[in-house]
């Protein structure tokens, strides 16, 4: 039951980004397709279950003077498998993403979850939390650019939903971003309000 608690955490009550509001800046920039958005959250969960892994198994060797240190060159590690994966085997989806691989490794809900939380717990623990916070991610990713691609493009994965739509095309640039999300996170903060 505790882990179960711990996974869904990361989903609803600690969700990165409508709730902790951590990692924006990917969210804002890749969110434009839910493809991108999948890719992306897809990437974060891999480098947030592997880096966590490791912090949790290696908390007691690392000093602590230097752990933040520790966990990026940890977490740079896995950024860098990623993005190499995503060059040979998802080419057009790593052009597409593009800086925003890298960045990983500066992302708040990575370090963030090996400072508070990997360093703190079991190495089982520590992974049921790396996917929970990658779940989280990955599903707010996905609800964003779901609002933003058909409102904003007229499609879906690329494929036009309808005939005779005119796009928000406002919904495709930056200010759409910051729109969708105030919107949702204005949509959950009065959901929550309604429940409490």
């Amino acid at each position: 039951m505790i882990l179960v608690k711990e996974f869904t955490k990361g989903i609803i009550k600690e969700n990165p980004i409508f709730i902790l509001l951590l990692g924006l800046c990917p969210t804002l920039a890749v969110t434009t397709s839910v493809s991108n958005a999948i890719g992306m959250g897809c990437a974060t969960t891999f480098v947030l279950f592997f880096a966590n892994i490791i912090v949790s198994t290696l908390k007691r060797i690392i000093p602590s003077q230097i752990r933040i240190p520790c966990y990026i060159v940890i977490i740079a590690t896995f950024v860098t498998i990623v993005e190499l994966l995503m060059k040979a085997y998802f080419s057009l989806l790593n052009a597409q993403l593009g800086i925003y691989i890298p960045l990983i490794v500066v992302n708040c809900i990575i370090l963030g979850r090996a400072e508070a939380f990997a360093s703190k717990k079991s190495i089982l623990s520590s992974i049921i939390d790396a996917l929970g916070m990658g779940v989280g991610f990955t599903i707010s990713l996905i609800l964003i650019a779901t609002f933003r691609e058909i409102l904003g493009a007229g499609t879906i994965f690329d494929v036009k939903i309808f005939n005779d739509y005119k796009p928000v095309l406002v919904l495709t640039l930056a200010p759409g971003a910051f729109l969708t999300l105030g919107l949702l996170l204005g949509f959950f903060n009065f959901i929550g309000k309604k429940k409490g």
